[in-house]
């Protein structure tokens, strides 16, 4: 089919903070219907968005199968099928493995992990039918090096680049293209949590251009992979870290 559409429908999950607000914003930008996803406990927060922003929102646990496959299915009966996914959906819960609690590991494996299964999982089969897809999926710099008391993360955003490299390879000869953004230390709230002494003096220090990324510098690179022109980029996990890491 591959029909080409005059605006494409795109999704991000975690869509109303942080990176995943400033590529709503840059989707927005470059003519795409953005829908942004939040959970149910960042309602306040999402309304300001959309009457801010003037985008469409979408309140669902996108770690939670049967809360997807519902709120897909409501958002394609009203916009179509969905042409753009981004999967931004991530939370951290830091401690050393040998204190880690249960639910310290679950969480974070189930909001950053299975929410790309659940999304892909629902929206995969139009894309495949329509010969048209961008799958964005966002990993971490720490998925490629490790960060001590992060074994969960790490766990989790490295399992996505291995699910981004066999989904590509799957979906390669049906117009859908799945990468891997790997980014460094972001100036989101995420990373504003961590002490600011620790920031200057373990995190900065590592990295070369010896400053945080800002949200717009990966979003922008989104913007890149969801164009026509970048259809014969697939499987890769890009590196957007400021020099701290080459993988």
């Amino acid at each position: 089919m591959n029909l080409k559409k005059e605006k494409r429908n795109a999704l991000v999950t975690g869509g109303v903070t942080g990176i995943g607000l400033e590529v709503v914003k840059e989707l927005k930008k470059e003519g795409c219907l953005v829908i942004a996803n939040y959970p149910p406990h960042m309602k306040d927060t999402a309304f300001k968005v959309k009457e801010h922003y003037d985008v469409d929102i979408a309140e669902f646990d996108a770690s939670d199968y049967e809360a997807v496959e519902k709120a897909i299915n409501t958002i394609t009966n009203q916009y179509g099928d969905i042409d753009i996914l981004v999967n931004n959906a991530g939370i951290t819960k830091d401690s050393f493995l040998h204190k880690m609690k249960i639910d310290e590991w679950t969480d974070v494996l189930r909001i950053n992990l299975d929410s790309v299964f659940n999304c892909c999982r629902v929206m995969l089969p139009n894309m495949r039918k329509n010969q048209f897809g961008r799958i964005i999926n966002i990993s971490s710099v720490n998925a490629l090096k490790g960060q001590v008391g992060q074994t969960n993360y790490c766990a989790s955003k490295a399992a996505i680049i291995g699910f981004t490299k066999a989904l590509a390879l799957e979906n390669a000869s049906k117009g859908v293209t799945v990468n891997a953004i790997a980014p460094g230390y972001v100036n989101t709230d995420m990373v504003k949590k961590i002490d600011s002494s620790i920031l200057e003096t373990q995190i900065l220090t590592q990295i070369p251009m010896n400053r945080l990324a800002k949200t717009i510098e990966i979003a922008s690179l989104i913007r890149h992979l969801i164009k026509d022109e970048s259809a014969y980029l697939t499987g890769q996990t890009i590196s957007i870290n400021g020099g701290m890491y080459f993988n």
